[in-house]
């Protein structure tokens, strides 16, 4: 059998070679990097030349990789603050939705702040009010037009009591129950109220229709003194309902007439005041059947009569003719 040196191959020594170049290499390169070393330690300044040629060559390349690191970064920020915006943008939305609300809450609270006031206000004249309620509903297919209160007998309401809003009347009541009652609207066709405009004593009858405006019906006809626009209050007449509550606002001229708009409208009201009747006695009178006079009241008139003054004496009578004359 022949030697082992004698059977290496002249690959094997190509990478003897090459393995002892690298030693030399990686020896030279040590060598190097420690005289380097030494040389920046003792004079730092040394290399400054090719330090700055160095960055030179490479300021180009770095811009060009600092703005395509900036331009990523921007892709990536607009992204995400596109969709960081779009919930923003909901989130701000849900916002103002809840804020509408709570401004019509607000503006709500605010109106029946005042109408509470203009009730107060009314509830402070001369003559107080029986109750202050509620309306609680009202007819909406009936061609009849009614309302009910949140007030009965048990809060001294009674037939026949005014009701009014700070707006001006809204009717009266009709019946009562315990703790409700039913108010018979003013644009109910059996509703008839005495009204004057506000400005002077034109006087009229405000009746109901059933589309739920009122018909002012003057009492006086011949030329019609209404414009549109003209206030009707009540007059007082009857007795029911006092004078200067506001009533309607005439919206349309007729030949005996106007068609008005009723100025409290029961739709927007919510409180109202149970007023009493303006005057019980008047209206009693006119409640009272008439009725013939009796014998206990004819003795109770002539009781009350004088008594016919006492005749004189009647004078002696005249003789008769042709009698015989008295003795001398």
């Amino acid at each position: 059998m022949a030697p082992p040196a004698a059977q290496r191959s002249g690959t094997n020594r190509r990478a003897q070679f090459g393995v002892f170049a690298g030693y030399l290499l990686a020896s030279a390169g040590a060598a190097l990097g420690a005289l380097l070393l030494i040389v920046s330690l003792v004079r730092p300044e040394a290399f400054a030349g090719l330090r700055t040629m160095a960055s030179d060559v490479t300021a180009s390349v770095g811009e060009a990789g600092a703005a395509g690191r900036v331009g990523t970064s921007n892709f990536f920020d607009a992204i995400a603050g596109y969709y960081e915006a779009g919930s923003k943008n909901a989130q701000m939305k849900e916002e103002i939705a809840i804020a509408r609300v709570k401004l019509a809450e607000a503006r709500a609270l605010e109106q029946e702040n005042e109408q509470l006031k203009a009730v107060l206000g009314l509830a402070q004249d001369e003559r107080e009010p029986v109750a202050i309620a509620r309306l609680i509903g009202s007819t909406s297919v009936s061609a009849r037009r009614f309302a009910y209160l949140s007030a009965g007998r048990a809060d001294g309401v009674k037939v026949g009591m005014p009701v009014t809003s700070p707006m001006g009347l809204v009717g009266r009541v009709l019946e009562v129950g315990r703790t409700s009652s039913r108010v018979l609207l003013l644009t109910d066709s059996e509703s008839i109220v005495p009204v004057r405009r506000a400005t002077d004593n034109v006087v009229a009858f405000a009746e109901g229709r059933a589309d739920g405006s009122l018909r002012l019906r003057l009492i006086s006809l011949g030329i019609n003194p209404l414009e549109i626009g003209d206030v009707f209050v009540t007059s007082g007449a009857g007795g029911m309902f006092r004078p200067g509550v506001a009533v309607a606002m005439v919206t349309e001229l007729n030949d005996d007439g106007a068609i008005a708009r009723l100025l409290s409208n029961p739709a927007a009201t919510d409180v109202v005041l149970v007023e009493p009747v303006w005057q019980p006695e008047a209206v009693a009178m006119l409640e009272r059947p008439p009725s013939g006079p009796t014998e206990e009241g004819i003795e109770e008139v002539a009781a009350e009569l004088p008594d016919p003054p006492a005749s004189p004496p009647l004078p002696p009578s005249p003789s008769p003719t042709g009698s015989a004359a008295p003795d001398e």
